[in-house]
């Protein structure tokens, strides 16, 4: 954990609730709109010369690209916000994982949908991992950056990425694996990453997977499912996820994993929707992805 996670900042709560919103809206901007912008060249420079690290080289390049003064007028918001929302990532943390290295990707297209690899250009930011919340309720962002390429497995709707292999969706995948257990059912398909390794556990009877797109579950099956290690674990099933929870989840699972929306910001109604299912099935265990950020989202006390 960054240390300045757990130092207080000594800023009113107004203030506190005025920097989370700057800082939501300056990586909103960056990752939009100009991710590419810093390069090796620079962060290494800059580092090696003020002897700090090459993440806060990063965000001292950041700071300037966003006009703060981060050595005077706005060194509290580079301090206790920007700089430690900034990591440099190690790649062979995530490409190590069994998924990314068993599965090999051929490109391929079913109607609006493809799948594909694309790639993360050395040092382009990337959203890395759920918000932090600090005790004195910050909200810091978590952004990466590798120093090489990484390519990873996608899938597109209509150009738009949908489901990859990047850092963020991996790790805020964790949580759903490790809680996996008996038999299963998880919404939304994607490239099957948490049905891969919840039909790896041995606790874990079965997976089925509901996703509204006949063409994701053909690709799916044409490309990914022969390569999975427990194959004969996986049931697919093409129906809306709503549909399905209505009629079949009481007495069939033990386990729902919830991952129907696009990212956390456009997942709060569905998120919501889909939360009340819990309460009318409390013998069933519910994980819902990214459930941390969008429950940020919701808190309408840190914005």
């Amino acid at each position: 954990m960054h240390p300045l996670y757990t130092e207080h900042c000594g800023l009113s709560e107004a203030e506190i609730r005025r920097n989370n919103s700057d800082l939501a809206e300056l990586f909103s901007l960056y990752l939009n709109l100009m991710p590419n912008a810093i390069d090796n060249e620079m962060v290494s420079e800059l580092a090696q010369s003020c002897h700090i690290s090459r993440a806060e080289a990063y965000a001292q390049y950041l700071a300037a690209m966003a006009g703060l003064d981060a050595g005077g007028r706005d060194r509290s918001f580079f301090r206790y916000w920007l700089a430690p929302a900034i990591h440099e990532l190690d790649p062979t943390a995530y490409t190590s994982d069994p998924y990314f290295k068993s599965i090999k990707i051929l490109p391929d297209t079913r109607g609006k949908w493809a799948l594909k690899t694309e790639c993360l250009r050395p040092l382009e930011a990337f959203v890395c991992n759920d918000f932090v919340i600090t005790p004195d309720r910050r909200m810091i962002p978590q952004i990466g950056f590798f120093n090489e390429e990484y390519p990873f497995p996608a899938v597109l709707e209509n150009g738009r990425e949908w489901m990859t292999l990047q850092p963020n969706e991996m790790v805020t995948t964790y949580p759903a694996i490790r809680a996996a257990h008996g038999r299963v059912a998880t919404f939304g398909l994607g490239l099957g990453y948490f049905a891969y390794h919840a039909a790896e556990k041995e606790n874990v009877e079965s997976v089925t997977v509901v996703d509204v797109s006949p063409q994701v579950i053909d690709l799916f099956q044409t490309h990914i499912l022969p390569q999975f290690p427990h194959k004969e674990k996986i049931k697919l099933v093409c129906e809306d996820a709503f549909s399905f929870a209505d009629k079949r989840l009481d007495g069939n699972f033990d386990f729902v994993f919830a991952d129907i929306w696009h990212d956390a910001g456009d997942g709060k109604e569905l998120y919501l929707k889909m939360k009340a299912y819990e309460k009318k099935h409390p013998l069933i265990d519910f994980t819902f992805w990214l459930e941390d950020t969008i429950k940020c989202y919701l808190d309408e006390t840190l914005w």
